[in-house]
């Protein structure tokens, strides 16, 4: 029975670097290279190799603490090291590379300073004390920083220059906007959290009365922002890297994002008056403006 589950969890997890590997084959097409290697694979790999390297420590010690930042490091390491090996980049390459590390820093620090005063992320409960659920964990975050970093490293190493004109203007509207959108959903979360009047309520005022998941479509907006920035330059295989907004989404409304958010506040607030009514006015996702004298 051991061998079994520990070959269930061995494979989800070569399928991860399988996966991992052909976005780096893709993106690569026509790019850079470092040596003879293309800087898209390298960064490929980075993203992996961060996260296993950091996973060893927190086996050992059984603790969740630094994943996220860790999700954030990743980012930036691999984005940084896009730019250093790229060589001169133009407006666009360094826009996009400037984007990324912004997004990444607000969300990794926000992440970490969040779980510092809850103590624990309830995700990894169970997990964290084996050894290769856990290691799944962790590479599946690799593959998240690729995949979703995809359009955006296409762009920086694909050596393909082109003026960012209007197409690149929509695109970094679009980002603008759904940064925003996180950013501000995020802030208005934590206050009402912070506020000892709110314990055991659930929020449903400012952007939360425009979406039940605000912030997650702030983030998937922005990344459709960076897609459409990309698309201009993209080349060949590259275009599977647009791939990234399509993860974003998926990954939030299906797997670990909206779905586990919805069942637990379901098990906690299921059955009251004010959350069903809450839920039946409230989009789960897109946001719209409330009904009038919607939200509390």
């Amino acid at each position: 029975m051991a061998e079994r589950s520990a070959a269930q969890n061995l494979i989800p997890i070569i399928i991860a670097v399988i996966v991992g590997a052909a976005i780096a084959w893709a993106g690569s097409d026509g790019g850079v290279r470092y040596g003879a290697i293309p800087v898209f694979a390298l960064c490929g790999a980075l993203a992996f190799a961060i996260n296993w390297l950091a996973f060893i420590p927190a086996a050992i010690t059984q603790t969740e603490h630094y994943y996220d930042l860790t999700g954030g490091i990743s980012y930036d390491t691999v984005t940084i090291a896009a730019v250093l090996l790229s060589g001169q980049l133009d407006l666009r390459a360094t826009l996009v590379a400037g984007m990324v590390l912004i997004w990444s820093i607000r969300l990794a620090s926000f992440l970490f300073i969040r779980i510092s005063k809850a103590g624990k992320d309830s995700r990894f409960d169970e997990i964290k004390t084996r050894p290769l659920q856990f290691l799944l964990a962790w590479t599946l975050q690799g593959l998240w920083v690729l995949l979703t970093a995809a359009a955006a490293l296409a762009v920086i190493t694909g050596g393909n220059s082109k003026p960012l004109g209007i197409v690149g203007g929509v695109g970094i509207a679009i980002w603008l906007a759904g940064i925003l959108i996180e950013i501000v959903a995020d802030q208005q979360k934590s206050r009402f959290k912070q506020d000892p009047a709110n314990k055991g309520k659930f929020i449903s005022t400012g952007l939360w009365a425009w979406s039940r998941h605000p912030n997650y479509f702030g983030e998937i907006v922005l990344w459709v922002g960076m897609a459409i920035i990309a698309i201009p330059v993209l080349q060949g295989w590259q275009w599977a890297t647009l791939i990234s907004p399509v993860f974003v989404y998926l990954l939030l409304t299906k797997v670990s994002g909206v779905p586990m958010l919805e069942d637990k506040a379901d098990e906690r607030w299921g059955g009251q008056d004010d959350y069903e009514e809450y839920k039946r006015r409230t989009p789960v996702l897109v946001m719209k403006p409330p009904a009038s004298g919607g939200g509390r």
